[in-house]
């Protein structure tokens, strides 16, 4: 594997060279000898700006500085020049130059106010924007993470990010202004140089584990910038998807000027936040003997093990030890680019590779991007964006952190004879993790090419038509083989299963825009027709009862006990009208309406259309004269307002239609293949719609150094799909329709502060966000159904916790008065209590169950923080989350005090007759296990999420080296966090809709720290 890198980042690496070269050699030399030569340079620090644009005037003709700050008009004209130069955080400026070369200072400035932001199909400045748009902070690009949404954590308000695995390449949940789907999608859609993706994981069948996070096969080191469209004015474009919000991603593009090399690398390691305590093997014996004496006191105290033999234990073995590591991480981004003015080009290539801190447990990707964009005739524009990567994970399989804690530290890992302990010696039957980690072989191997192309023409003034065409391919295979010498492959004498997953998707975006102005009039309208379409191919196949373990999974046909094969296709189709008009008077006054119109294949045949429009307003009271007069120190004071309607499609395919299964069953003596009704039709299933409301006010001050975005919003969604029962005598228990409705409304709070300018700069960037979460209706006249250990109720949250409250441990001479309520046949001193909920003198587990907590934060905030001072730059992301509830399920399992499995370290309190306890029950070999609030736990935490200080090397010095910029830095994450919660990490859910903040065994997140280098040619 380690040569094959190295030949990959050879042939990269002569790749960019020869094409960096060739370049140059085929650049062509002026006709025209006149010519004007400058360096644009920042007039606080006196330092070199690059990409600064520098035009003449009275014409097009433009040019951007390079690295170096320098810049060359070959011109007809004479001197002197009159030039205007602008360039993103500087003031416009426009000067008469009289000399070559010039060197010409431009003044920085906090007006991001005519930043241009992407918005759905298309661009606006943001002082123009009626929606709710908010961008994510630059310094959050730059962390070594290994999939874009994990860069959305902390940045932005109203967006809340949690892991759902800490597996390498894992996944993470992802919900914009609250969750509101109980069996829908919950996720934002992610539109990627224009080409919508949702992000959800798909399966083939085989293997074990959480996969791979789909978006982790596109590299973040590609993008340049991503904004996030919040309430129904930004994202009702995007009509049936654009309930949950939507991710604008765009990546990097190339830049008139001289071409550039660039390397950026970082090399480090990663650890697991911490371990949880656990008894040693002295400690479990004990506690195994109080479990067999409390069950067989006839037997005696020490029917496991003696006094001396206990003594004799030490800590036996340390099965987290064991398995956890320090993992390696790398990241190499190597790209090219440049061009001159009808050609820019952006060719990157990038290797990422993390280790997980679980033994046996990685994630490497290659990739490759190729951004071209060109004017070859002065009305037309072209554009690709092309990228492939492939990725390859070994998986850890499910279950074993949970088997990590509650092996018993009395067993180990290896036996006498040096093979495997298969499994747990005692009553309960688990496998030996190690042996399952380092054996099992669990891998996930994935290709994925995504695209768009597009061509843009100018027909008149103002009105340009633009085509798009775009694909998303990709091709996932699973590979899964449990030998013959671990306990879960022994029964079977070896399994081996494939799986092959095939995903096409393409796209065509046809659309019509037109500016214009009249007077003080301002207009943009829009038009398209788009379509996608995209299908999906999933085939496994498997074998058991190998004669030899050597082949894995490469030679189905040598077990000899073949594995039903499976597979499916299934496709879905998307037709789309859209139309949206931004209008704005004297840059005071503004109106945006929109609307589109959508066909889905998905639902029913009386509901294959939906209408999604939506209306803005805005006022910039800052332009008018009198408050100008009023509040002089007011920079901009713009108040919003916007309403509209949006759907959510992602129920799947076919729910609509009366659909077939594959049957079996016997005829005389021969099993005969069938098929039978799956599905009860309905015609009339459409989408899940949500009426959004949104006011906010933009508010800049101090000439525009501090700037304040404060949104109220109130979202409610109808005709939630849900699976309601239906009469037994229609031959199906349910049917999903749309019933029900849920309701989300917040506060959210953004502030950009340019605290310090000059030799010293510090800038910070703050969102604070408020979400409640109300289920409204469930259909059929209901007001609450239970599923698991959570309860959907009107007029309560989704992420309702409902189980029982414990009251303490029943102490010696109280069983017969205190005795119902521990709900045991025959109660005993050291039961756990629990309160008589419905007041029947009486504890049960069906009828004393209540509300126990949530799972919904009461706020969540990230700051930012970026300083920067001769050179020198650091910058850090605090984030956190406050109110919100976590069910560890991990300590619910260690606290069973069976002496079957392990135990938390809190069985060292537990009761017995010399530590009559009132917090821990006593040593019990088979209690019946009851949810309770002593597993719900406070899931508050602050983190440092992530940190980054580095150097900058002087111009200066490295001009002799031809090298345009140096960067040395070291980078960390998840370096500091304060919680009182008690697991691995309280950032952390299970990714249900309704089981949120369920943490079950999940893969724990891990700190890193790392070395990097930035250089560049």
């Amino acid at each position: 594997m380690k040569n094959c890198s190295v030949r990959r980042y050879t042939i990269l690496t002569l790749f960019f060279l020869t094409y960096y070269i060739s370049s140059k050699a085929q650049e062509t030399k002026p006709i025209i000898n006149a010519s004007l030569t400058g360096t644009v340079i920042d007039a606080t620090t006196k330092e070199p700006i690059e990409g600064v644009t520098v035009q003449l005037e009275a014409v097009t003709h433009s040019v951007k500085t390079d690295g170096d700050g320098r810049f060359q008009f070959v011109t007809g004209q004479k001197l002197p020049f009159t030039l205007i130069l602008s360039f993103v955080g500087y003031q416009k400026k426009q000067l008469v130059v009289n000399t070559s070369p010039a060197i010409i200072e431009l003044d920085p400035s906090s007006e991001d106010l005519d930043e241009v932001v992407v918005v759905g199909y298309g661009t606006q400045k943001r002082r123009d924007l009626t929606g709710s748009v908010a961008s994510l902070p630059e310094a959050l690009l730059k962390q070594p993470v290994a999939s874009l949404d994990q860069t959305l954590k902390g940045g932005i308000s109203g967006v809340q990010v949690t892991q759902t695995s800490g597996q390498p390449g894992g996944g993470v949940s992802v919900r914009i202004r609250g969750g509101a789907s109980i069996q829908g999608g919950n996720e934002p859609l992610y539109v990627i140089d224009g080409f919508p993706v949702y992000n959800q994981t798909e399966s083939t069948g085989v293997g074990s584990g959480t996969p791979v996070n789909p978006l982790a096969s596109i590299n973040p080191a590609d993008i340049e910038n991503i904004e996030v469209l919040k309430d129904a004015a930004a994202t009702a474009i995007y009509g049936s998807r654009g309930a949950n919000g939507v991710v604008l991603v765009t990546t990097k593009k190339g830049k008139a000027g001289r071409a550039q090399l660039n390397y950026d690398g970082s090399v480090g390691t990663q650890e697991v936040l911490k371990t949880i305590d656990v008894l040693n093997a002295r400690d479990f014996a004990v506690l195994r003997n109080e479990a067999l004496y409390d069950a067989y006191p006839a037997q005696g105290p020490f029917q496991y093990r003696s006094q001396t033999a206990i003594d004799q234990l030490g800590e036996g073995t340390d099965w987290q030890k064991a398995a956890f590591r320090t993992g390696r991480v790398q990241n190499h981004q190597l790209s090219l680019s440049g061009g001159a003015e009808k050609v820019q080009y952006y060719l990157g290539g990038n290797y990422f590779d993390q280790e997980g801190v679980i033994i046996n447990t990685n994630f490497r990707r290659f990739g490759f991007r190729s951004n071209v964009q060109a004017n070859p005739f002065e009305r037309l524009q072209v554009g690709v964006n092309f990228s492939v990567n492939k990725s390859d994970a070994q998986i850890a399989p499910s279950g074993i952190v949970n088997g990590l804690l509650i092996m018993p530290a009395t067993a180990s890992i290896y036996e006498a004879d040096g093979s495997y302990t298969l499994r747990n010696p005692f009553e309960n039957i688990f496998a030996n993790p190690i042996a399952t980690l380092r054996e099992t072989e669990n891998s996930s191997s994935t290709l994925r090419l995504l695209g768009t192309s597009f061509a843009q023409y100018a027909i008149i003034k103002g009105l340009q038509a633009k085509v798009l065409f775009g694909v998303d391919l990709t091709n996932r295979g699973d590979k899964y083989y449990l030998p013959s010498t671990i306990y879960e492959g022994s029964g079977s004498n070896g399994r081996a299963s494939l799986g092959d997953l095939k995903n096409s998707s393409w796209l065509n975006e046809n659309t019509l825009t037109y500016t214009g102005a009249f007077g003080q009039h301002n207009f943009n309208a829009l038009l398209g027709f788009t379509q996608q379409e995209a299908r999906n191919e999933v085939f496994s196949a498997g074998a058991e009862n190998f004669v030899t373990d050597d082949l894995l999974y490469n030679n189905l046909q040598s077990g000899s006990t073949l594995v039903r094969p499976a597979s499916d296709t299934y496709d879905w189709v998307l037709h789309s009208y859209l139309a949206r008009v931004n209008y704005n008077y004297a840059n005071k006054y503004y109106a945006s309406a929109s609307i589109r119109r959508d066909g889905s294949s998905r639902f029913g045949t009386d509901n294959k259309w939906g209408n999604f429009p939506s209306l803005a307003f805005s006022w910039r009271a800052s332009s008018e004269p009198f408050f100008k007069a009023l509040l002089p120190g007011v920079n901009d004071f713009k108040l919003r307002t916007s309403f509209g309607t949006t759907g959510n499609q992602e129920i799947g395919q076919y729910q609509s239609l009366s659909t077939l299964y594959t049957l079996n069953y016997l005829f005389g003596n021969n099993v005969v293949t069938g098929f039978a009704p799956q599905r009860v039709p309905n015609k009339n299933l459409g989408w899940e719609t949500t009426y959004q409301y949104d006011a906010g006010i933009d508010l800049a001050i101090a000439n525009n150094r501090l700037q304040f975005t404060v949104d109220y919003y109130y979202k409610k969604t109808e005709d939630l799909l849900l699976n309601v029962e239906i009469p037994w005598t229609s031959g199906y228990a349910s049917s999903l329709q749309n019933f029900g409705s849920v309701a989300n409304k917040g506060f959210e709070l953004g502030v950009k502060s340019r605290n310090l300018t000059g030799a010293l700069t510090w800038n910070t960037d703050l969102n604070f966000s408020i979400n409640r979460n109300e289920v409204l209706t469930i259909g059929n006249g209901a007001s609450s159904y239970i599923t698991g250990n959570y309860v959907i109720k009107v007029g309560e949250p989704l992420g309702t916790f409902y189980g029982t409250v414990t009251d303490g441990v029943l102490q010696t001479g109280e069983e017969a008065t205190k005795g119902v309520f521990t709900g045991n046949a025959s109660p005993k001193a050291g039961d756990r209590l629990y309160k008589d909920i419905d007041g029947d003198g009486r504890f049960t587990t069906a009828n004393d169950r209540t509300i126990i907590g949530n799972a919904q934060p009461d706020f969540i905030f990230g700051v930012t923080n970026s300083l920067a001072y001769k050179g020198f730059d650091l910058n850090f992301l605090l984030q956190g989350t406050v109110g919100n509830d976590l069910l560890n399920i991990n300590r619910q399992n260690l606290e069973m005090f069976t002496g079957q499995q392990n135990a938390s370290s809190d069985a060292l309190a537990r009761w017995t007759v010399e530590n009559p306890s009132q917090d821990y029950p006593r040593a019990k070999l088979d209690p019946a296990p009851i949810f309770s609030d002593q597993f719900v736990e406070n899931g508050s935490f602050v983190r440092l999420k992530s940190l980054q200080f580095g150097y900058n090397f002087s111009k200066n010095w490295l001009r002799a080296a031809n090298i345009a910029n140096l960067y040395l830095y070291v980078t960390g994450q998840n370096l500091l966090t304060w919680t009182s919660y008690r697991g691995f990490d309280p950032e952390v859910t299970s990714g249900s809709n309704v089981q949120i903040g369920t943490d079950a065994g999940i893969y724990p997140a891990s700190k890193s720290l790392a070395l990097g280098l930035s250089l560049t040619f």
